[in-house]
């Protein structure tokens, strides 16, 4: 007893000494959930992120006080960040690499599993209508589940898609059965990306799929939400500088043209003001050639027409007294 109870001890050591050293060594984390994950399958993502990445699993209790003990001996408090999301069966992946790539990898290792009897569905299952390949003495198991068949060939056939399972709900026996004899394995597990630390700051993993153009996008938003809340409360801002040199400008504009006071950029406005006919000198020359063209054309194209048209009235006539 007393060799396990050491062994158990240095295990618990070796396990602090290894988180403490990845606490100091990495500053981006991504929390995983790992429900359904077989160990084999874990060896396969370790082997996909070997090189930037270290994925380490364990109690949740023994994380939680190697976190508290590694924030006080360093007085780094933004690690204790990560213990309110070490919830259930997960594990940490240390990373140096770029966040986005790295949830990939670790999406990518997804292993097909049946849906067995008690399971919390992760999605719904739908089962497409078609030939099953079973033969008629099978239809039992369709008839308890209400689902609409015909026998086809000496084989059941499913007439239309039937919802198996909803997402949420436990497989029971009857559909895990049907599934099995039906050879579908309709859920895929595989290490999911629940929440992701870097620098002390915890963001959910959808952040992780923003492009630079959302980015911009949400990030004009955000300028004119503020450019239109200071012009409202008039309170000068960066964002509303613009705004408010425009709008200055058209003050000053406005109480140039009403009185005798005028400056540099009002003086061609009042100029404009006093003679409108300066409107038009820029047009009138186009517009005048535009149309002295077109009245010459039509001229030409009458004095093309009007011959043909007298000499036919001129034949008309002849021929009309002759």
């Amino acid at each position: 007893m007393a060799v396990l109870k050491s062994t158990r001890m240095q295990k618990k050591v070796n396990y602090d000494a290894k988180l403490s050293k990845l606490l100091d060594h990495y500053t981006q984390i991504l929390i995983v959930g790992a429900d359904n994950v077989g160990s084999n399958q874990l060896q396969h993502i370790r082997q996909g992120l070997r090189g930037d990445s270290i994925v380490l699993m364990g109690k949740n209790t023994m994380m939680k006080r190697t976190i508290r003990v590694h924030a006080e001996k360093t007085g780094n408090k933004d690690i204790l960040n990560l213990i309110p999301l070490l919830v259930g069966n997960v594990g940490l992946v240390f990373t140096k690499g770029d966040l986005k790539e790295v949830s990939d990898v670790v999406a990518k290792y997804k292993v097909a599993a049946p849906a067995r009897v008690g399971l919390i569905a992760p999605i719904d299952v739908v089962v497409p209508p078609g030939n099953t390949g079973l033969d008629p003495s099978q239809t039992s198991f369709f008839q308890v589940l209400n689902i609409p068949t015909k026998i086809n060939k000496g084989t059941v056939e499913i007439i239309t898609p039937v919802e198996l399972i909803m997402k949420g709900d436990k497989v029971g026996s009857s559909e895990a059965a049907l599934l099995t004899k039906l050879g579908r394995k309709p859920f895929s597990y595989g290490l999911i990306v629940q929440s992701v630390y870097e620098n002390g700051s915890v963001f959910s993993p959808e952040v992780l799929d923003l492009t630079e153009d959302d980015l911009a996008e949400k990030f004009a938003n955000g300028l004119s939400e503020v450019a239109a809340f200071s012009l409202a409360i008039n309170y000068p801002s960066l964002a509303a500088a613009p705004h408010l040199i425009i709008n200055s400008y058209k003050n000053l504009l406005s109480l140039a043209v009403a009185t005798e006071y005028s400056f540099k950029y009002a003086d061609k406005v009042k100029d404009y003001l006093k003679d409108p006919s300066k409107f038009k000198v820029a047009a009138a020359p186009v517009s005048a050639g535009g149309s002295s063209a077109s009245a010459a054309g039509v001229e030409k194209e009458q004095k093309k027409e009007e011959p043909e048209e007298s000499s036919e009235e001129e034949g008309g006539l002849m021929g009309l007294f002759d």
